[in-house]
């Protein structure tokens, strides 16, 4: 499978998903340079973590509005798979492929640590390898990253099974406690309409050898392998 791997000015994560799809999934990566007008003849699009131009304006806005995301845009249209994590989410977002917004963390700060999410749906290309209700251990690292859509969109996105993943406890217990930052809906992961566009606030490159602490974010970058075969 031939994965391109998006890199704009601030990106900061594009190696160490490179990496993970190279050595660790041993599938064939291609960075994609953010001027870059033509991304036919990927199988998958990575848009990663980092702060796309240094998250002027609002994180993710200028790489909204660079070639290579208008190229994605209409590779999307067409069916191609995307999945954007963190600042990739939030470009997502900024370019409309993704309903919502994120904004600061409710508390103001900016977390890195490990965090709980549950699997809402796994009938999906971004988690047909996990378990309805898996709960997976990834880490987060993010300042803006409290999702929020009206509640007509949220409703919407439930009838729709759009909420892929929401954070919770250790024993997948949705609670407020266990929200990071705010997101309504202890929601961590959302997917479009249809089917194929898929934003994610955790680092699931950061979670894909056990040296690391874990290894459930295999889960997510397999399901997608699974899917394209």
């Amino acid at each position: 499978m031939k994965f391109g791997i998006a890199v704009y000015p601030g990106s900061n994560c594009d190696y160490d998903t490179y990496r993970v799809i190279r050595d660790i999934l041993g599938e064939h990566p291609e960075f994609i340079d953010y001027r870059r007008t033509d991304v036919e003849g990927f199988d998958c699009i990575i848009l990663p973590g980092g702060f796309s131009f240094g998250d002027y304006l609002r994180p993710g806005t200028l790489a909204a509005h660079t070639p290579l995301t208008n190229a994605v845009k209409e590779y999307a249209k067409r069916g191609g798979l995307v999945i954007g994590i963190c600042n990739g989410f939030q470009i997502l977002t900024e370019a409309h492929m993704l309903p919502g917004a994120l904004m600061p963390n409710i508390h103001g700060k900016f977390i890195c640590k490990h965090q709980y999410i549950k699997v809402e749906n796994n009938k999906t290309p971004f988690t047909n390898q996990c378990k309805e209700g898996q709960v997976l251990k990834i880490p987060i690292a993010h300042h803006d990253g409290n999702y929020f859509v009206d509640e007509e969109t949220l409703k919407k996105m439930e009838d729709n099974g759009q909420i892929l993943v929401r954070y919770c406890d250790k024993e997948g217990k949705i609670t407020e406690e266990a929200n990071p930052n705010g997101s309504i809906s202890n929601i961590a992961g959302v997917m479009n309409e249809d089917g194929n566009v898929f934003g994610l606030m955790p680092h699931p490159e950061r979670a894909s050898e056990s040296i690391l602490g874990s290894e459930d974010g295999k889960h997510i970058l397999k399901s997608i392998i699974n899917y394209l075969r």
